[in-house]
């Protein structure tokens, strides 16, 4: 989610030379990179809404697109061959910073514990959890006894699924969800072979260790079990990728009963179980738009019912407590969200009733619900807090007064609520983590206000959270927003105008970057690279209304912010132009390259991970899984002239200019379903087209999709090269 490298300029020693002369600089001439490969132009010249344009680089699109994200081995030779010149020069250009790619690998996973163990989750009488044998790659999915009346195990443990031995068989191997049945007899797990996201869904015999019923095919990964333990709720993936429907099937096996046909190619599904068991709930929309199916629990071949219909531009999710429904929802113009209550037998819009009142400012993100207890989760001034009520006190009004509140005296932190443990207990589990606090898991107790210490993210190489200094800045936007900013930095570090900055930023869909935990940007900041997050607009950092402010016909908010930062961030003195690196993936790579287009002058180097950048084409193709779904996100260029010229306008791929531009390096998967692969290699072809400067990089990861290699460890080596080419890019803008 990294690339550049060759000559007298590799980056083996520790800190970056901070303060190199001009002297020095031009004593060296560094040697001559390897020859790119040119991509050969075949020009296709594209009509829509009487506007024209041509893309030279269209055919890296396979025209089986969809096999070959089922099968990456049906991919067009000529294609084959294009990426792996790609993949072959990436290597070649960055070749010198295999030692400090290697180095930094071993750091990271110095950091992470060799053999690990979750903290476990109770449920009746079994406690269930994960665990990572000694320098395993996946986990062990585990249960022991429970001791009556307790939370300590009173058994041996027994192993209900090896992924290691699931993943020996594949290049890629990843789980979306596994789940025990309530009567614990059988283990259901989603798994994915290739990085394409078309889940397999298995039901395991935990008493014989044995497969036990059909495998489920082309799922989206996601689904739920009865609570009576007697039926399987799955969603279909199409061959566009797009979650179209809902099945249920005995689960043993048997025939597949259509519940639920989605109609509208832009909403999403998802389904779910409430903490009570009392129902199972369906959940369809988009990110304006949604609304929630019901089926009681009790009848679980009942099919469902919709319980507040559709109104367009209004969400809104059901917990259920008690004998109501608590309603999260932003209707009546509440855009930070508020709760409202409906009985449990007519939970239509009619019946809602004002609970906790909408306060701007105080956005409202998530609720969990136990017998006794509710809690819920919100954003204030960039950072969450948690709050809890007793049932006793849900009826004496003014909520917020009456209830319990956890955080933080720290700048930047994150709390992370997990939900309630058990229904009928009254203890929550959380994390607290900051960019110098490891994560901190929680019991808290609702009925005392008392806390458990679970467990501290350990960091075996040591982590000393004194040596590191975090702080909470604001950048004013070209308009007057202020924009938030999280560095973590060493202490003491001095503000020079010198220092080398890796600033992060994605700004799209109401994405909060928390101020979390990473042991892998410790690694830069060890070597004297101050890391930076701009919560730009698109993000909700700041309540939902930053979201709005960043979408759509504003989108340009997310990138004029992500450059406001830099430049505040220079005028500070906290770095230099040509001292950042710029990184972001996926959404986050569109606004990557957009930066590069607007301000190229300001970056040492643009490490863009899974890029969105050929917005135009994208949002044009309605039989690509995401196009319809982020209509609202972005515009639809194929009926709206206005919002074509608007995508046209910024479209990183669409916008290159020539002008001088920083290093920059893509990464992409071959079968990833929501950026796919030709966006990176299209997009760099046409930089070394038209811009100037670079080098221009791309590795295709020919056997993973969206999130990059599978594994714990794994994984690290994306990240290693992505931190490897940051620091080479830095030298060579030195030199």
């Amino acid at each position: 989610m990294t690339p550049h490298d060759v000559s007298i300029w590799t980056i083996e020693s520790l800190p970056i030379n901070r303060h190199i002369s001009p002297m020095t600089a031009d004593k060296h001439t560094a040697p001559a990179l390897p020859k790119a490969p040119v991509a050969r132009r075949n020009p296709v010249v594209l009509e829509q809404l009487g506007r024209t344009r041509t893309d030279s680089y269209a055919w890296m699109k396979d025209e089986n697109w969809q096999k070959v994200l089922r099968d990456p081995s049906v991919l067009r030779d000529d294609i084959r061959s294009h990426l792996k010149q790609e993949n072959t020069y990436t290597e070649a250009v960055l070749a010198g910073t295999v030692p400090l790619q290697e180095d930094l690998f071993k750091e990271m996973v110095g950091r992470i514990p060799p053999a690990e163990e979750s903290v476990p989750l109770p449920d009746g009488p079994w406690l269930y959890g994960l665990r990572f044998e000694k320098d395993a790659q996946y986990p062990l999915h585990v249960r022991r006894p429970r001791k009556a009346g307790a939370s300590e195990a009173d058994g041996p443990e027994e192993i209900l699924l090896d992924v290691n031995e699931l993943a020996a068989r594949h290049s890629f191997y990843s789980l979306a969800q596994a789940a025990h049945t309530e009567d614990h007899r059988y283990y259901v797990y989603a798994e994915d072979v290739q990085g394409s996201e078309v889940y397999r869904i298995q039901v395991k015999d935990l008493a014989t260790g044995e497969l036990c019923a059909p495998a489920v095919e082309s799922s989206t990964g996601s689904f739920t079990l009865s609570p009576d333990s007697q039926h399987l709720f799955w969603i279909y993936r199409d061959d566009n990728g797009r979650p179209s429907r809902i099945y249920r099937r005995p689960l043993l096996g048997g025939e597949d009963t259509l519940i639920f046909d989605e109609t509208d190619p832009g909403f999403f599904l998802s389904i779910g179980v409430s903490a009570s068991r009392k129902w199972i709930a369906i959940e369809r929309g988009d990110h304006d738009t949604n609304e929630t199916l019901l089926i009681p629990a009790s009848d679980p071949t009942a099919m469902p019912k919709v319980a507040a219909p559709l109104v367009r531009g209004e969400r809104y999710s059901l917990t259920h407590w008690q004998d109501r429904f608590i309603v999260l929802t932003n209707a009546g113009g509440a855009v930070d969200f508020k709760l409202m209550t409906a009985p449990e037998a007519t939970p239509d819009r009619a019946h809602w009733q004002e609970f906790l009142p909408h306060e701007e400012g105080h956005f409202l993100l998530g609720v969990s619900a136990g017998k006794d207890h509710l809690a819920w989760l919100e954003r204030r001034n960039g950072n969450t807090e948690i709050f809890t009520l007793s049932r006793e006190d849900a009826d004496r009004g003014d909520i917020r007064r009456h209830a319990r509140h956890i955080s933080m005296d720290e700048p930047a932190y994150t709390l992370s609520l997990l939900g309630v443990l058990e229904y009928d207990q009254p203890f929550l589990r959380y994390i607290y983590q900051s960019p110098t606090t490891p994560a901190h898991w929680y019991d808290y107790d609702m009925r005392t206000g008392e806390k458990n210490l679970r467990k501290v993210r350990e960091v075996p190489s040591g982590h000393d959270p004194a040596a590191y200094e975090t702080r909470r800045l604001f950048a004013r936007a070209d308009d007057g927003a202020m924009v938030p900013v999280t560095l973590l930095m060493k202490k003491g570090t001095k503000l020079d105008g010198q220092n080398p900055m890796l600033l992060y930023g994605y700004g799209s869909y109401g994405i909060s970057m928390e101020a979390s935990f990473s042991t892998t940007a410790l690694s830069l900041v060890d070597r004297g690279v101050i890391h930076a997050t701009a919560h730009v607009r698109g993000g909700s950092e700041k309540g939902w209304n930053w979201f709005l402010e960043g979408r759509a016909a504003k989108k340009t908010n997310s990138f004029t912010d992500f450059i406001s930062c830099a430049r505040h961030l220079i005028a500070e003195g906290y770095t230099a132009p040509r001292r950042i690196v710029a990184h972001g993936g996926s959404a986050g790579g569109l606004l990557m390259g957009a930066v590069a287009n607007m301000a190229p002058e300001l970056f040492a180097g643009i490490a863009a991970q899974v890029p969105f950048v050929d917005m135009l084409n994208t949002m044009s193709d309605v039989s690509l899984p995401l196009t319809p779904p982020e209509w609202p996100e972005w515009g639809n260029p194929l009926t709206d002239p206005e919002a074509y010229d608007l995508i046209a306008s910024y479209s990183p791929y669409d916008n290159i200019r020539p002008v001088s531009y920083p290093a920059i390096l893509a990464l992409g998967g071959l079968s990833d379903p929501r950026v796919t692969y030709w966006e990176p290699a299209k997009w760099i072809a046409r930089l070394r087209e038209e811009a100037r400067g670079g080098p221009f990089l791309c590795q295709i990861n020919m056997e993973a999709g969206h999130g990059g290699s599978s594994g714990r460890f794994a994984r690290l080596k994306e990240v290693a090269l992505v931190q490897a080419f940051a620091l080479w890019s830095l030298k060579q803008a030195e030199n």
